[in-house]
Formats: C-alpha cells, structure tokens, sequence
C-alpha cells in the first residue's frame, strides 16, 4: 500500500485532502502538522522524513503570510525555498512522487491575459519571490516533480477570504473590497479532489500546472458572490487597491490559464460559482 504524506495538514488543503482522504483506503495517508514535519528545521525535517519514508508527497505546508513575510523574509524562504529543495531532493533520491504547491504571486500582475505556465515570473513581493525559488529549486532536485500554482484558496477550513468576509457580512452594514485585483479563486476541496486524480491518472507526467476555478473576477466581485450565497443585506462597496494599502503588493492581475492541467490529467474545473455555492451548502 503507498504511503501518502501531506505537509500542512491543518491548513485548509490539508484539511479537504483529510476529508476525501476516506474515500481512498487504498492509500495510508499521513497527515503531518508542523508538529510532526518541521519545514523551517532541515535537520530535524530530515529524521522525520527518513521515519516516515513516504512514497507520495503532497506538500501543501508552506508560509502563507503574505504581509508577515515582508519583515520575515528568513522564515519565508526557509519554508517555501530551502525546505522545499530538501523535499523534492528526498523524493528524488527515494524515487518518490511529490506534487508541491504554488501560487499566482509568482507574476507581476500586468498581463492583461490568462497567464499560463510558460509566462515570465517577476513576484512583486517576498512571499512570491520565496515561492518562485522553491519552485526553481524543486524542479532543479526533482524533475520528475508536479508543482500546481493556485490562486485565491478558500474553504471551509482555516482563514481565508470568504470566511473573513461572512464575519464581515453580518458584523457591519457596510464593507468595501478591492475591484482592481483581478483573478479566479479556488475552493481547496477542488485542488484536493484534483490532486489525488492526478496521482491515481495511468501516466505520470512532470511539470508545472495551473489550477483555479473557472471565471475572472475581482475581489469585489467575488464579495459579491459571497453576499448573494449568504444571503446578506450588507452594502459591498468597490475601491481601489491605493484605498488600502498593505506591507506587501499585490500583483493586479493574476487569472490562470488552466488549458494545460484539463488537455494533460482530463481534470474537472468547475466555475467559481458552482464551487462556492458548495461551501454554502
């Protein structure tokens, strides 16, 4: 029986891969908090490995703190570089497979087109730039790796944006929202259920692949949609990123193009409405 180890298991990936996890006994799943898979020591991150010996990894741990990362740059790159190098160079050393998430922040934000996987990287802040070089680095160390850039993650698990803005929703008459970012969300539900069919597909095929739900959006359409599902009467009011200013940029545009991961794995993508609808339910 393989042996399926997800990293970040109490973030909101890892908590839908846990949840699906149930269907698919014929795998042992171990779910490993930061607890049990140390991503900011390498020493210890390598024992932990070594007991475990995984034959799949899903690493779906990472710092995810975009304005933190600003003034802990260290501890950023240590978790989304350094150790992600240790990983793929683990997985590749004991022909293991190991599918590594990403993000969108790997891009400037002025394209004004779906970006798709070939497309120039230049983050505009620390926790792209920190991601971007663990993605070099896993490809450098595992060729054979999968890593699936993401954007926009919400679910039922954790903090996120869709969670924050039903707090919002039925706390105040009224909130504003950014309408100049541009994007796609995704449901972490979605990813999971994406990434155990890329396992369990008959060829394995390397590389990096883009994943979203379907629709381009701004974060106030997207608050929008929240009300319309929740049923809230609070008034959703659209400004300017300049309106508020945060440590860390933001890229402005930021819609994936998913052609690549549908023609390669035949993967499902629902549009973000469907997706939503479902957290709701």
């Amino acid at each position: 029986m393989k042996k399926i180890l997800v990293t970040g298991a109490n973030g909101q990936l890892g908590s839908e891969l846990a949840v699906l996890s149930v269907n698919y006994s014929n795998y042992e799943w171990i779910f490993a908090d930061r607890t049990q898979i140390a991503l900011d020591d390498l020493d210890i991150l390598e024992k932990q490995l070594n007991k475990i010996q995984p034959d799949v990894i899903f690493n779906c741990g990472a710092y995810t703190a975009v304005d933190k990362a600003e003034t802990e740059k260290e501890l950023a790159f240590t978790i989304n570089h350094l150790a992600v190098e240790f990983i793929a160079k683990y997985t590749q050393k004991n022909d293991a497979k190991l599918i590594h998430i990403s993000t969108d922040y790997v891009f400037d934000g002025t394209s004004s087109i779906a970006l798709n996987e070939d497309e120039k990287t230049n983050p505009v802040n620390v926790y792209g730039a920190s991601k971007r070089t663990g993605e070099i680095a896993c490809l450098k160390e595992n060729p054979n790796s999968i890593i699936i850039r993401t954007s926009w993650v919400y679910s039922k698990f954790g903090n996120n944006f869709v969670k924050t803005m039903q707090r919002l929703m039925q706390e105040r008459n009224t909130i504003n929202v950014v309408n100049d970012q541009i994007g796609s969300p995704t449901y972490a539900a979605d990813l999971a259920q994406a990434m155990i069919d890329i396992l369990e597909f008959p060829e394995w095929i390397p590389g990096i692949y883009n994943y979203s739900s379907e629709g381009e959006i701004s974060w106030y359409e997207f608050a929008l949609s929240i009300k319309e599902f929740g049923g809230y009467s609070c008034n959703v009011g659209g400004i300017p990123s300049a309106s508020y200013p945060t440590p860390a940029k933001r890229p402005e545009f930021s819609l994936l193009d998913k052609k690549k991961i549908k023609a390669t794995y035949n993967v499902d993508i629902p549009y973000y409405k469907e997706s939503l609808k479902k957290m709701f339910v």
